[in-house]
């Protein structure tokens, strides 16, 4: 029995209760944790937050691990959690702010910013801390980052110390956040009075600010009498667009690849693929489209993606490989992070791009063989580059600003520095010969191990207080998580069909991701046959998570 007692509530004669006690409890907290984030109500669940609440009920039993302890394991997940997010956005960022990605992400920090507000504008008529209020915030919004970036921050003013209801407030307002969320996109819809036939034509149509982000294959005919003895590369300086053409089929002839010398005549049918800006500006010019089933009449060419596995092709530009010259084929678009780019000479590759290879059989299997093609190696883990950014994550993180009107400096913190070092390598690490690769499995579990370890923590530092504080009227911090949940998602919403004129499918999946909230992703996905939402929340995520962990950091410092 005393065995039983010293595994469950520690030893005293050991440091932290001992090592099997304290790993003993966090597997307990992060195991059932997972298995209640699992039961669906209404078809909607926890999630991963399952592991705060069983955290939270361990915690109020008194089965808890040494606060020096819990405090290590807590900011050690953290780190890794935001730092495998930062990875993972990181190839997309800069992109998505690109032509119509600015009016979405314009859309995603209005989202954020009416949060901020209401956030505070609760705190001066409620008079609660700012520690609860941005607690109540981060649940509210379910931005597990943000909470633990606010955490660290009041660490760095407090000398070390812990804000409970931190974490208390975000418990309290994160079921009504995922529920509160998706109401209101189907509110939106009786609001705006959404015809939904008519917005899934649309947004099969691509008629949104969204469709940049797309490669399009289109097949047209030349029937313009001032291109006919053009070579292909003075299309591409006429046009100055960029598309690439991936066959050509003479009149009479067999269809074949491509390069810059090829010679245009009238008659000609091409395979283009270009985004869909870019290829009306082609049929405008060169000829209309045509059906063309390229399949049947390319009988000895293949169409297969390959992945670069390669490392001494990390960072090269794709006009350095002369693949058209050594191996006969044509790469026609390169898949990054799940967005496709055009495969424009100047295009860095990295490792895990998968590229589509056009070409005869022969030829493409010798650029596989040139290209790598390798998934094992792909397995391996890139351990020396997630270390060393992590090293410099935190090196950024400590480096305080000093900004006017602010007592105290700004730190991007153990939240905020990891991520924006991921982001950084994630987008420009090739280009220094640093591979970031990392399978989706492997950061996926990377992430995983670091929000289960960060909430187990969390749940079990709050546990005490917890039920204490909502007999105490913090039930009314429910209804406060409410307000910031639906105001700023309903007048944003508003705001981004009326003044944006975006597509409804297109808004509820930027809505939900400038919530960062996948729950509400799922709910706006099962809305439509189209990718719409999915697209929206991508193109939005990155900009929405910063700003989330940003804010919710400049609130503490500042008011607290």
């Amino acid at each position: 029995m005393e065995f039983l007692n010293n595994l469950l509530w520690g030893s005293e004669s050991l440091w932290g209760g001992g090592v099997a006690h304290s790993v003993l409890i966090l597997a307990l907290a992060i195991a059932f944790g997972t298995a209640l984030g699992k039961i669906k109500i209404a078809g909607v669940s926890l999630g991963v937050t399952g592991i705060l609440f069983v955290g939270i009920a361990l915690g109020h039993f008194g089965l808890n691990i040494n606060e020096h302890l819990l405090h290590f394991m807590k900011e050690f997940g953290l780190i890794l959690f935001v730092y495998s997010i930062g990875l993972q956005v990181g190839p997309s960022f800069f992109s998505s702010f690109r032509e119509g990605g600015m009016k979405l992400n314009s859309l995603a920090a209005i989202v954020v910013l009416l949060g901020v507000g209401t956030t505070i504008a609760l705190h001066y008529i409620t008079g609660l801390p700012i520690t609860t209020m941005v607690g109540v915030m981060s649940g509210a919004v379910t931005n597990t980052p943000g909470l633990g970036a606010a955490q660290q921050a009041y660490s760095d003013i407090s000398g070390g110390m812990d804000a409970s209801d931190l974490a208390t407030g975000y418990a309290v307002a994160y079921p009504l956040g995922v529920i509160g969320a998706i109401l209101t996109l189907l509110l939106l819809r009786h609001v705006l009075k959404i015809n939904t036939k008519q917005e899934e034509l649309d947004a099969s149509a691509g008629a949104d600010a969204h469709k940049h982000q797309n490669t399009s294959r289109v097949s047209l005919q030349v029937t313009n009498p001032a291109i006919e003895g053009m070579h292909l590369a003075d299309l591409h300086k006429l046009l100055l667009r960029e598309f690439v053409v991936s066959r050509i089929c003479h009149e009479g002839s067999d269809p074949e690849l491509v390069d810059a010398h090829t010679i245009l005549h009238v008659g000609d049918k091409l395979l283009i693929v270009a985004s869909p800006e870019d290829a009306d500006a082609l049929l405008a010019v060169v000829g209309p489209r045509v059906e063309m089933n390229w399949q049947d009449i390319s009988k000895d060419m293949i169409s297969r993606r390959i992945v670069i596995t390669k490392p001494e092709l990390n960072g090269r530009r794709l006009s350095d490989l002369q693949i058209r010259s050594t191996c006969g084929v044509t790469i026609t678009r390169v898949n990054r992070a799940g967005i496709d780019f055009l495969a424009a000479g100047n295009l860095q590759l990295q490792l895990g791009d998968r590229v589509t290879v056009v070409g005869p059989e022969l030829s493409v299997k010798q650029a596989e063989k040139r290209l790598g093609n390798s998934l094992k190696r792909l397995d391996h883990p890139n351990l020396i580059s997630i270390f060393i950014g992590v090293a410099l994550g935190v090196i950024l993180g400590s480096i305080p600003f000093h900004f006017p009107g602010i007592p105290q400096p700004v730190k991007l913190g153990l939240a905020g520095g990891p991520l924006i070092v991921a982001i950084l390598i994630g987008r420009y690490g090739p280009q220094y010969k640093m591979v970031t690769f990392t399978t989706i499995s492997a950061n996926l579990m990377l992430r995983e191990v670091g929000i289960s370890l960060f909430l187990a923590g969390v749940g079990l530092g709050a546990g005490e207080s917890f039920v204490p504080t909502i007999v105490n009227g913090g039930y009314m911090w429910i209804l406060y998580g409410a307000l910031i949940t639906v105001l700023p998602l309903l007048l944003a919403g508003i705001i981004g069909r009326v003044c944006f004129k975006l597509n409804y499918y297109t808004l509820i999946g930027v809505l939900s991701g400038s919530s960062t909230n996948p729950p509400a992703l799922a709910f706006s996905s099962e809305q439509t046959s189209t990718d719409a939402p999915a697209v929206g929340y991508a193109t939005v995520y990155p900009l929405a998570m910063f700003m989330r962990v940003l804010m919710a950091q400049l609130l503490i410092l500042i008011f607290a």
